[in-house]
This record gives C-alpha cells, sequence and structure tokens, in this order.
C-alpha cells in the first residue's frame, strides 16, 4: 500500500509534481477556453438575430454543422483540418518560415472553443430573446446608442436567464478538456494520468486520481455558479 502512495509523491520516485501541473493545465485550457467560446457564442448569437440575411445564414450554418457532429470529431477537424490548413498558407504566404507550427496547447483551446461555442450560441440567443422586447423599443425611441442599450439593458437580463445554461457549458468544458487527451499535444491531466498508468500499471490508482480532481472542479465551480446566479437574480 505505501509503494502505490510513493507512485504520488514529488521527485523522481512519484507523479506528484506532474499530476499537479497537468491539474493546472486542465484548469488553464478550460478558463482560456471557456473565454473564447464566449466571445464567439455571443458573436454568433448576435450574428442568428441580425437582419443581414448573410450573418444568420453563417451563424446558422456553424451551429448546425457543430451541434449536428460529435464533438471529438469536431475536435479532430478543427486541429487536423483548420490549423494544419492555417500553417500552410501562411507558409505559402510567406508569413511564416517552412518550420513553423502552432502551439498544440493553443490548438487544443481553439478546438475546444471552437466546438463550445455553437452550444453557448444557442444559450446566449434565448437569453437574449427573453428580454422583454418593450424595454429594448423604450430605449430606442429615447436615443440611448445600440452599444449603451445593449450593456444596460440587454446583458445584465441576458445573463440572468443564461447563468444556468453557462454554468452547465463551463462543466461541460472542464470535462471535455480530456477529450484533448487523444491529441497527445501537452500534458493536461488526463493525459499524464494516462502515462502515469501504463508506466507503472497501476491505472486504478491514477484514473481514481484523475475522477477526484474533476469531482472537485465540479463541485467548486457549482458553489461559484450558485452564487452568480443568487447575485444576477437579485430582486426576482
Amino acid at each position: 500500500m505505501d509503494s502505490k502512495w510513493e507512485l504520488l509523491g514529488w521527485g523522481d520516485a512519484g507523479w506528484g509534481d506532474q499530476l499537479l501541473h497537468g491539474f493546472m493545465m486542465t484548469i488553464v485550457v478550460s478558463l482560456i477556453a471557456y473565454a473564447m467560446s464566449l466571445t464567439i457564442g455571443l458573436l454568433a448569437a448576435l450574428s442568428k438575430l441580425s437582419a443581414r440575411r448573410m450573418l444568420r445564414g453563417i451563424a446558422n450554418t456553424y451551429t448546425t454543422i457543430v451541434r449536428s457532429l460529435p464533438e471529438l470529431l469536431v475536435i479532430l477537424i478543427v486541429y487536423f483540418s483548420l490549423v494544419g490548413g492555417a500553417e500552410k498558407l501562411l507558409k505559402s504566404l510567406g508569413l511564416v518560415s517552412d518550420r513553423f507550427e502552432f502551439s498544440g496547447f493553443w490548438a487544443a483551446v481553439v478546438a475546444l472553443a471552437f466546438v463550445n461555442g455553437a452550444f453557448m450560441t444557442e444559450v446566449m440567443r434565448a437569453g437574449i430573446l427573453a428580454v422583454p422586447k418593450g424595454q429594448t423599443e423604450a430605449a430606442e425611441a429615447i436615443g440611448m446608442p445600440r452599444a449603451l442599450l445593449f450593456r444596460r439593458i440587454v446583458l445584465p437580463q441576458m445573463l440572468r436567464h443564461s447563468v444556468p445554461g453557462l454554468g452547465n457549458l463551463w462543466l461541460a468544458i472542464t470535462k471535455e478538456s480530456a477529450v484533448v487527451a487523444v491529441l497527445g499535444t501537452f500534458n493536461e491531466l488526463l493525459f499524464t494520468a494516462y502515462r502515469a498508468a501504463g508506466v507503472t500499471k497501476e491505472y486504478g490508482l491514477f484514473y481514481s486520481v484523475v475522477a477526484a480532481a474533476f469531482l472537485l472542479i465540479s463541485l467548486v465551480s457549482m458553489a461559484i455558479i450558485h452564487r452568480i446566479e443568487k447575485r444576477v437574480g437579485r430582486g426576482f
């Protein structure tokens, strides 16, 4: 039993320091991908509600395709096709050297954000549509600029309706960060545990540690989401 716990120690004899690094990488990847997916989702939601047919068509095509395909498949397509295509384009234009390669870390983050941006779009679109139309019409009638209208009227009420969905998507992204382990581009938590288990043959030990780590992330996240819900829903 002692020898098993020694495997979780620090230094050459254990994997504890590498697992901690993988845990931190999982948090960082999730946070950056979530911020990017929020941006993508907001832009796509506004495009779907736009009066311009071309913007609606692009946003509808994006959300339909991404939401219809398995998430792992989309991540693989984005990583190997879009990122690889972007590298070739930059090289052909002479903007980068022939040895240039996108960072595996950022490629994985973009792939995660691209997938979750489609789901974020629908959450935000529903939140915007939940804002009473009379309020926006009244603001327009008094000459309020669109940017100010969105910031003072639409955004606060949109958040009140969207926080549960946005919270669920955060939890989804933290779990999907483990999916990028198949890319093997950087040492996030699951990939680190996979390597450790392969070397030591202690699969139950390392995968149980990973499960406990993701459970901890979820419990802390749910507590924070609950506080945010109470904050944005005060007065209702």
